[in-house]
């Protein structure tokens, strides 16, 4: 649909108050506009009254049938928001509404994967199906076929709902009750119905505990879980969080979005003015993972002494208790907190009149530590795949869930986390090896950034340090541009990125927080590696062929090599035999650009990683394997880069050495668990064939090589002698390291020692940052021009065609061989001269 029809309906424009734009684009059709407004109604559940829909499909009643029909055929989340509509007029209950859409789903024997995230999570806490059940279930219909009669799926659910958690400050309302329904209840049953009858909603704390759940199980109550404009919600680790599928409707976009922009410092309303959200919509996401049990209130909590007497006895009575831990309070670990049942006017229950809502007597409020910005980590999915597989510690994969689907950790979860990850055996075989190392070096970059008072951009206001957020780089990339500003601006002072991150996202790009990582998204992508090679007139061997280029045979500079490393555009490298190279790439051509680099004779290349910033002694010492900083690839960096005011770290490759490291290969872990997208599940071809040597023990001690080296397996040898031409550098990473923890290491002593996260040295690094990102654009547009190449100017370059992280598509074929970039069309080109330093791009000193 037309974003700009979306924004008419979603504002109530009538036809007749149209711009002629939008008309014209609707072909000037009022029926395709009316029809559009039932659509975008039905699909954003929109209530009736007060919304464009009631002014053209004049059957209320119809038009919630068709309302509740939409949502449980496309497996959407139950709409608490009308329950008053859909429990009292048409009397289906949540309950009632995921019996019908999990007999649908296994009438039509689909898997449990195809229930989305939330709506599985639904059933769960209801009908008390997980994928086990429901795999038990599918095993019990499908052996029923045997004997020629096959069993109706409806008796093999639940007759009943499941006992869920109610919370007394939850709010208890009437359904749709028949005399026939009383005629069953008991004494206490009926004077709880005749009191919310007569009175109107009552807290849940305000009634006998089993009478509220007896009813509601029977479907005589439903519950409203208000939310109100000053709560501030806790997040904790999550814990059974189904992990299935992500669908994009209108509600679980807006979850995820929530997810990662809500903190306990933050109250609902703050919160829907920075995700420039409508606050109602805000406040039923919000009620909806209260509900779930995936967030609870923080501040204020209800007075146990003034709940009826009968929730002494139940479970979550000691949550409440403990909730009074001031202590914990401030610790922000806290139960589930409360508000008065003044508070329960929510968009959930439009209709409800909260006056008549009995309100209990609230504790007194207490006072919380004054919130301050904190330091964002920035991670990708990467990370939480190896926290996920290796069966590292018991509870560590609730934490590593959270990281996934919150997009974030607080640094209110971290002490339980780092708990999690002391638990980490430092040693494993095979696979587990790298899970085990990844998890170490994470906890080591965690105490790291959240205890050094140095990294606090002024140490005299936050002399213990600042705390730290981890955050999920995908899921900030989830929000516009415009909001994750807000989001980052609002509550973080800085942002440091975990290096490398994957290609496969966006870089977050920000002046404001500053981040220390790669300045703008160029900068981790395919030329930023060119542009590199350019400037120091080093590099391996590489060709980089646009979209739709086919070879007929291995170009001639790949000649004498056994392994080459393929990089598809927007994708992590994986390295290939050259004997089965050919195909793979024509394919991958047909639908992406592709890097193609040496990076092997017989064996693989060896690869050492060099951390910066680099202190003024290791230039001028000799070069050798424990200094390999004055290598004179890097001595042209530093030249041409300040990477002084910056930190991460630079990989040389000897692409006729003897070992391969596995980092890139890792990458394709996250592929093998449930709800990470791989390139081959979107309909990539970019999948290639993986040449893994077999595993060997490496010099775990060395200062440089990467802790996950995969070494074949080679007579010993003395170690050949160490000289520079038979090193090049292969590409320069920004940011913190967690792959190896030796550079981890060398890395973070470097941030220390250098200062880097002084304002000072912060606003060197954004004046270098925003140079560097000049010169790169410059680069970039000079390339793309093929007239350049030609005459050595570039004469208005036409605007080129961007990848899916909005970064510049090669329109010409590149060829990197002995020192030179140029152009190739199965032979190199004439070349020139690009200017190594852009002396016409001045940038005036912060």
């Amino acid at each position: 649909m037309n974003v700009d029809v979306e924004f008419h309906i979603r504002h109530n424009y009538a036809w007749t108050k149209l711009p002629g734009n939008v008309k014209q684009s609707l072909g000037n059709s009022q029926r395709e506009y009316e029809r559009m407004v039932v659509s975008y109604s039905i699909r954003n559940q929109l209530r009736y009254r007060n919304n464009l829909v009631r002014h053209i499909k004049k059957d209320e009643r119809r038009y919630y049938e068709d309302l509740l029909r939409y949502s449980r055929e496309h497996l959407l989340l139950y709409p608490y928001h009308l329950s008053d509509i859909i429990v009292k007029g048409l009397r289906v209950s949540p309950f009632a509404y995921y019996t019908s859409m999990m007999e649908d789903i296994m009438s039509n024997e689909r898997s449990y994967d195809s229930l989305p995230n939330f709506t599985a999570a639904d059933c769960l806490r209801l009908l008390g199906i997980g994928r086990n059940q429901y795999i038990d279930l599918m095993n019990q219909c499908r052996s029923s076929k045997k004997f020629f009669r096959r069993r109706p799926v409806r008796e093999l659910l639940p007759a009943k709902a499941v006992e869920v958690t109610i919370e007394p400050w939850w709010v208890v309302q009437a359904s749709f009750i028949t005399e026939d329904d009383v005629k069953i209840c008991s004494n206490p049953e009926k004077a709880a119905i005749d009191k919310i009858i007569d009175t109107g909603p009552q807290l849940a704390g305000s009634l006998d505990y089993n009478v509220v759940h007896r009813l509601y199980s029977r479907g005589f109550f439903f519950l409203d879980v208000p939310i109100s404009d000053d709560d501030c919600i806790v997040v904790p680790p999550l814990e059974g969080f189904v992990m299935n599928r992500l669908q994009g409707d209108y509600f679980e976009t807006l979850l995820y979005k929530i997810f990662v922009s809500i903190d306990e410092h933050t109250n609902v309303m703050e919160l829907a003015n920075v995700l420039e959200i409508e606050l109602s919509l805000v406040k039923n996401a919000v009620s909806l993972y209260c509900r779930l049990g995936i967030a609870h209130k923080k501040g204020n909590q209800l007075n146990v002494e003034s709940l009826h007497l009968s929730w002494m006895d139940a479970p979550l009575v000691n949550r409440l208790k403990s909730a009074m831990d001031p202590q914990k309070m401030l610790l922000g670990w806290e139960g589930d907190a409360s508000h008065s049942a003044s508070d329960a006017d929510t968009a959930s229950q439009e209709e409800l009149d909260s006056s008549s809502v009995n309100s209990l007597p609230l504790a007194g409020s207490l006072s919380t530590v004054m919130h301050t910005k904190r330091i964002a980590f920035l991670f990708d999915s990467t990370l939480t795949a190896f926290l996920m597989m290796g069966n590292l510690s018991p509870n560590l994969k609730s934490h590593a869930v959270t990281m996934f689907e919150v997009g974030k950790l607080s640094d209110e979860s971290l002490d339980s986390f780092l708990l999690e990850l002391e638990k980490v055996n430092t040693t494993g075989e095979g696979e587990a090896q790298r899970y085990f190392d990844h998890a170490l070096t994470l906890r080591n970059t965690i105490l790291f950034l959240r205890h050094n008072p140095d990294l606090a951009p002024d140490p005299d206001a936050h002399p213990g340090g600042l705390a730290l957020d981890l955050l999920r780089s995908e899921s900030l990339l989830g929000l516009d541009p415009g909001t994750c500003s807000r989001v980052l601006n609002k509550n973080y002072a800085l942002l440091v990125s975990m290096a490398p991150l994957s290609n496969e996202i966006r870089p977050v790009s920000s002046c404001t927080p500053q981040h220390v990582g790669p300045a703008i998204p160029e900068v981790s992508s395919i030329w930023f590696k060119l542009y590199v090679y350019h400037i120091t007139g080093q590099g391996p061997p590489s060709l980089l062929l646009s979209k739709g280029t086919r070879l007929r045979k291995l170009p001639t500079m790949f000649q004498g090599y056994e392994r080459l490393l393929i990089t598809s555009w927007g994708h992590d490298p994986g390295v290939v035999s050259t004997s089965n190279v050919l195909m793979t790439l024509n394919d991958a051509l047909t639908h992406s650009a592709v890097l193609v680099q040496a990076n092997g004779t017989l064996i693989d290349g060896d690869v050492v990683y060099i951390p910066f910033p680099f202190d003024d002694t290791e230039e001028h010492l000799e070069f050798s394997r424990e200094n390999m900083a004055s290598h004179p690839a890097i001595r042209a960096l530093r030249a041409h880069l300040d990477l002084s005011h910056a930190c991460g770290f630079v990989e040389l490759v000897s692409p006729l050495g003897r070992a391969q490291k596995s980092r890139d290969i890792d990458r394709d872990i996250s592929s093998v668990i449930s709800g990470f997208e791989s390139p081959a599940d979107s309909g990539s071809a970019d999948s290639f064939e993986m040449v893994v040597p077999e595993i060997e023990s490496t010099d775990r001690n060395s200062p440089y090589r990467a802790s996950d080296i995969c070494t074949p397996k080679v007579p010993s040898r003395d170690p050949a002698p160490v000289c520079p031409e038979d090193w090049v550098p292969l590409e320069v990473c920004f940011g913190i390291p967690l792959f190896d923890a030796e550079l981890n290491r060398r890395v973070c002593e470097k941030v220390a020692r250098h200062k880097l996260c002084r304002k000072e040295r912060l606003d060197k690094l954004l004046h270098t940052s925003r140079k560097l990102s000049l010169q790169l654009l410059d680069f970039i547009v000079r390339l793309q021009d093929p007239s350049f190449f030609a005459s050595g100017t570039a004469v208005a370059p036409s605007i080129p065609a961007l990848g899916e992280h909005g970064v510049p598509l090669p329109a010409v074929n590149l060829a990197f061989i002995d020192g030179r970039l140029s152009p190739w069309q199965g032979k190199l080109l004439h070349s020139v001269d690009l200017p190594a330093h852009m002396d016409h791009l001045t940038i005036p000193e912060p």
